[in-house]
């Protein structure tokens, strides 16, 4: 994959997923493929088809995320990175996600969030990482808090569900 950066931690590989890699994989590669790449199911395949289909970025805002790979079994267990990238403002939305319950309470997301977060400051020149979780997701709160994020207030319907 060109221009794909890999980061590696006790026990995890992070390996970065841009626009143009997704672009570049849909362009190129079987389902079969991309499922296996990615370690999909099928909703999460669409949801990156569709990504693929309707693009990813505007004129200012992009993504840059990081699939989490498990060096014991080098299978992706995750995804953690940054959504609403503002180059221009420098400051960008972080995100992660365990895709298995069996996964989480291991510290796994502690590990890959710490790189993330070096990363988006050191080499995306963030001045501003910003997470948006819900109120009632204490396992976020406290994941957060030990990565050095302040609590700054509750954005009060901010999201439409259903």
């Amino acid at each position: 994959m060109k221009n794909q950066i890999q980061i590696n931690t006790e026990r995890l590989i992070l390996k970065s997923i841009t626009p143009a890699i997704i672009n570049e994989l849909f362009n190129t590669k079987t389902k079969e493929e991309i499922i296996n790449y990615f370690g999909f199911d099928e909703a999460g395949f669409e949801h990156h088809k569709e990504m693929h289909e309707k693009g990813v970025e505007t004129h200012r805002l992009s993504i840059f995320l990081f699939l989490l790979i498990d060096k014991a079994t080098n299978f992706p267990i995750g995804e953690c990175g940054f959504h609403t990238w503002n180059a221009t403002h420098k400051r960008a939305e972080i995100f992660y996600n365990m895709r298995n319950q069996s996964f989480k309470q291991k510290g796994l997301m502690t590990e890959a969030l710490k790189k993330v977060i070096e990363y988006g400051f050191t080499e995306l020149n963030l001045h501003r990482i910003e997470a948006l979780i819900a109120i009632e997701n204490e396992p976020s709160l406290k994941l957060l808090l030990k990565n050095g994020f302040i609590k700054e207030g509750i954005m009060r319907e901010d999201y439409c569900v259903n």
